[in-house]
Formats: C-alpha cells, structure tokens, sequence
C-alpha cells in the first residue's frame, strides 16, 4: 500500500499548483483521505480533508477560498488544487489516507489516518 505525493515545486507569491495523491496497492476509493503540512521548525499541520465520494470536504481557515480538494475514484488519485499562494504556505504537504469506510465523516487529526505519501515540497517566494 503506497500513497505518492507530487506536484509541488517553486511558485511566486500569487501563483498557483496543483498536488496530486496517487494511491497503489489497494483501492481508497470508500476512505476518506486528507492532506497535511509541515513547515520548516513548525509541526505538522492539517489543511484539507475529503469523504470517499468527494461530497464532504473541509479546510483549515487559513486556506479557505484559496485551495480546493477533490479525488477522482477511477483513478485513485486525491489533488490539493491551491490558488493564492502565499510565502506562508511554505511546507511539505503529505496526503494521507484512512483504512476504513467512514460515510460522509471527514478527519482534521493525524491519527485518524492509516496511510502517509513521503511529502512533496511547496515552495512559495514572495
């Protein structure tokens, strides 16, 4: 069972990126799955989470409005859509995954979650 995070990279001030969260291994598509941030010195953080169907999401106040997420089940793909990028959005975003079906219930807590991609880095300069 692997989750992988790409998608991150270097961006201005004002600009966006798109992540993604692809799964392997095993099916997510009846989990509900988040993504996470670890800033330099700082600790991990939550910022978005997902039902299984994508029709449940919800967001740490700081990125609301700015970022989206969504999931595509045929795919087994999670992305973390983010517009307005700001130099304190600077950090490594993980995605993480949960192990049972959880319905319309959505998870701001590490421990909710079974699964963890490696991190992808986001960058923002101002």
């Amino acid at each position: 069972v692997q989750l992988q995070a790409s998608g991150g990279g270097l961006v201005q001030a004002g600009g966006s990126l798109r992540l993604s969260c692809a799964a392997s291994g095993r099916t997510f598509s009846r989990y509900a799955m988040g993504w996470f941030r670890q800033a330099p010195g700082k600790e991990r953080e939550f910022v978005a989470a997902i039902n299984w169907s994508g029709g449940t999401t919800y967001y740490t106040d700081s990125v609301k409005g700015r970022f989206t997420i969504s999931r595509d089940n045929e795919k087994n793909t999670m992305y973390l859509q983010m517009n307005s990028l700001k130099p304190e959005d600077t950090a490594v975003y993980s995605c993480a995954a949960r192990s049972h079906y959880s319905g319309n219930y959505v998870y701001t807590r590490p421990s909710f979650y079974t699964y963890w991609g490696q991190g992808t880095l986001v960058t923002v300069s101002s």
